[in-house]
């Protein structure tokens, strides 16, 4: 078998200090962007060329002098940053009530396994040995949900507060040219995304160690009771992505359909009293939503990965270096995005609006080819030249060199389904340009065609997935797929920088739009806008992806730990939850984009009151009360978060309680297999609709000004298009991928109890 070359001393090194890397390269790019003052200064009498040659003249033109300018830019993102924070605290008020009740509800639960006894009892997979009692198992487990739950909570937080810093900032340097704001957008991304890798990276690998001190030799334990580490990180994800999809979205519709239908005022026109709640809801929805996901989605593929090995050779054999090596590959891969960032921000001068998208997609490119040179780096140094891996009740060998293949494959699929995203979603190509062709006849050919690319974008991305999942399992089982998974993951911190650039690009437009810039400066952040809104698309692509291979090896370990030996779908227990499973994520679906439907009915009916009974509101003589529809969002948010997160919450509960291990894995394959085909045509069919409008309204081809011009019927069309994307792209859509994962790990945390109590209604009857 042979040992890793990697020394344990080293490994345990390595890891912080890559972690400590991350977190002081983020600090160091926020210091970059806290230079720019929201304060009026002179202009510097240096006629600097980097990144936008020869601005200073610009700066001039635009007035740059203008002191109210400056001033107003300030004063907008205090509201945005104001009304941000007040919602996530009214929403963590309510998430933390449940995050208690839910940590007691793990304890009540794994405590009754073995009736809350202090005794040891033998192993699971080694019956010789004696393992630590079920009670503390009880108690760590809820440890480590309360940390995930926390991390993922400071993860949101902290992503929302960089991007409210950064989003006025970003439209004063835009006065001086696209390659300056570029640059501050990007910045302020990358501090969100290595600050949340190294944080998720850093709390997993200290609560490793400290649970190891009580812990000692029993591995398969021990990593048992860092699952709940996922679980927190989950729930807290689909809150945080529930409510704040919710919140921007009904803000989103509600500016849109009265605004520019009714009104036919501009997106982000300070008369419109809804646009403040939607440059609010940029940030509480796709940062903090975002945020609080994908790093629910690095702890589970972690957890997953360390749960299998732990009862694999790595484990029995008490192989640290080995045992370590999905976060030795989390730990390469901070390292190859600080190098990858530098070829954004340093390396290639953004001069000309064309250059925005290649130069993210760039990022994606250079990181993914960087990073499969470091896998192949840890797979030779972390691993021994051959080992077994545990495979539904057999130990499977396996050479270094498999694992390497199974992560770099997990890597790839993440590109080609982030650039399958990007041709399906992206207005520089033909299939959102046909959407935007088929609003010459109105609001219906638009439907119908955002429907038809929405299913098509499904294909390739399930075959990308379904070849990960054939070569992975084949090479190294259950662990292959969940290194897959995290090899999709390890270059989050690109990932996250691309995907948060988008609405600090978006923000940074209707800072510019109700500052009262000059047209020029509104044509840059657009730019910047347009290109963030295909990115997003990409990190939703991303995420989706992840939380497909996440969730197979999450239920893997589930069927594992629950000491099922077949999954056999002939088997009527397993069939009904099949297809039980296959309805969880329309019904889902159904409720978020119902809350979305209803929250902005009462967002419309505000926005028409105001323009109906302010005097000089049209006029831009009167201000309109945006503190209203603020409130609105929030409590709509709040209140409709709620039936969506018990579903996703209480159903692996009932089922596994109810109807037993074999019914809940059935649940779990039918909503695995059934959400994620959803939730890519959902996000890709919003982001289509999204990009076909904005099409519309850029008029940069002989095509796109046939459709236009702003307020034109063909317009009008796309707008509607676009209004019924929103619920679809930034709430239903990202939010199912939580629900395959959440309802994965959950199954896994409480296998135990499911496995010695499930199934009540099969015994009594």
């Amino acid at each position: 078998m042979g040992a890793a070359i990697l020394s344990e001393l080293l490994t345990e090194i390595l890891i912080p200090v890559a972690a400590v890397i991350g977190i002081v390269f983020a600090l160091v790019q926020w210091l970059l962007v806290s230079k720019i003052q929201l304060t009026h200064e002179a202009p510097p009498s240096s006629r600097s060329n980097k990144n936008g040659a020869g601005d200073y003249l610009m700066e001039e033109e635009d007035g740059v002098n203008d002191h109210n300018v400056v001033l107003k830019c300030a004063e907008i993102q205090n509201a945005i940053s104001e009304g941000a924070t007040s919602f996530l605290f009214t929403e963590y008020q309510y998430v933390g009530i449940f995050m208690v009740a839910f940590a007691v509800l793990i304890f009540l639960f794994l405590g009754s396994v073995e009736g809350f006894s202090t005794k040891g009892k033998s192993c699971t997979y080694s019956k010789d040995k004696t393992c630590k009692p079920a009670l503390f198992n009880a108690i760590f487990s809820t440890v480590a949900f309360v940390l995930g739950a926390v991390t993922s909570v400071v993860s949101g937080f902290l992503g929302m507060k960089i991007a409210t810093y950064a989003n006025a900032r970003t439209t004063l340097e835009a006065r001086k040219g696209v390659g300056k704001a570029f640059i501050v957008a990007f910045r302020s991304g990358a501090v969100m995304g290595f600050l949340l890798s190294a944080n998720g990276l850093f709390v997993l690998y200290l609560s490793i160690n400290l649970f190891k001190l009580y812990y000692g030799d029993d591995w398969e334990g021990l990593f048992e009771a860092i699952t709940g580490y996922g679980l927190g990180g989950s729930s807290m994800a689909l809150f945080g992505r529930v409510g704040g999809g919710i919140y921007t979205k009904a803000a989103d519709v509600g500016a849109d359909l009265v605004g520019k239908v009714e009104r036919n005022i501009p997106e982000d026109d300070p008369r419109n009293p809804a646009v403040i709640a939607d440059n609010v809801g940029d940030n509480v929805g796709d940062i903090a939503g975002m945020g609080s996901d994908l790093f629910g989605s690095y702890a589970e593929s972690s957890c997953a990965a360390l749960v299998v090995a732990s009862i694999s050779s790595f484990g029995i054999n008490h192989e640290l270096t080995a045992m370590f090596y999905p976060l030795l590959i989390s730990s390469m891969g901070i390292v190859v995005c600080l190098l990858t960032t530098l070829f954004a921000t340093d390396l290639f001068e953004i001069k000309a609006v064309k250059e925005i998208e290649p130069a993210l997609k760039r990022q994606l490119i250079i990181s993914t080819a960087l990073m499969t040179v470091g896998i192949a780096i840890v797979s030779w140094l972390a691993l021994p030249p051959s080992f077994t891996i545990f495979n539904f009740g057999s130990q499977k060998e396996v050479k270094n060199w498999e694992l390497f293949f199974c992560v770099a494959i997990g890597l790839w699929s993440g590109l080609v389904i982030g650039f399958v995203t990007e041709y399906y979603t992206s207005n520089a190509y033909s299939p959102v340009q046909d959407v935007a062709d088929s609003c010459r006849t109105g609001a219906a050919t638009n439907v119908i065609f955002g429907l038809a690319l929405g299913y098509k974008s499904v294909i390739v991305p399930i075959f990308a997935i379904a070849v990960s999942i054939f070569v992975s399992f084949s090479l190294a089982a259950m662990y292959g797929i969940a290194v897959a998974a995290l090899g999709m993951l390890s270059t989050i911190a690109t990932g996250l920088a691309i995907d948060a650039y988008g609405p600090i690009s978006d923000n940074a437009g209707g800072i510019a739009e109700m500052a009262g810039m000059s047209h020029r400066v509104r044509e840059r952040t657009d730019a910047l806008d347009a290109a963030g809104n295909t990115t997003a698309a990409i990190g939703k692509g991303f995420a989706i992806g992840s939380a497909a291979l996440v969730s197979l090896a999450l239920f893997g370990a589930f069927v594992s730990r629950a000491a099922i030996s077949t999954v056999d779908v002939l088997t009527p227990k397993v069939f009904i939850g099949l297809v039980v499973g296959a309805m969880l994520p329309y019904w889902f679906s159904a409720m978020t984009m119902k809350s979305v439907g209803s929250a902005a009915l009462k967002m419309v009916e505000e926005v028409r009151r105001q323009f109906d009974t302010i005097p000089g509101l049209m006029e831009g003589t009167a201000k309109p009360d945006y503190a209203t529809c603020v409130k609105i969002s929030t409590d709509a948010s709040i209140k409709e978060m709620i039936p969506p997160g018990a579903l996703v919450m209480l159903t692996p509960l009932i089922v596994g309680t109810f109807f037993g291990v074999e019914t809940l894995s059935g649940v779990l394959a039918g909503s695995l297999v059934s959400g994620v085909q959803v939730a890519i045509s959902a996000s890709n069919t919003g982001g289509a609709w999204d990009n076909a409008k904005k099409y519309i309204e850029a008029g940069v081809s002989e095509h796109a000004k046939s459709l236009g011009p702003k307020g034109s019927d063909p317009h009008k069309a796309a707008v509607i298009g676009d209004t019924i994307g929103d619920p679809l792209k930034d709430t239903s859509g990202p939010s199912l991928n939580i629900l395959i994962k959440l309802m994965a790990v959950e199954s896994l945390v409480f296998a135990p109890f499911f496995a010695t109590h499930g199934g009540l209604l099969f015994k009594i009857f």
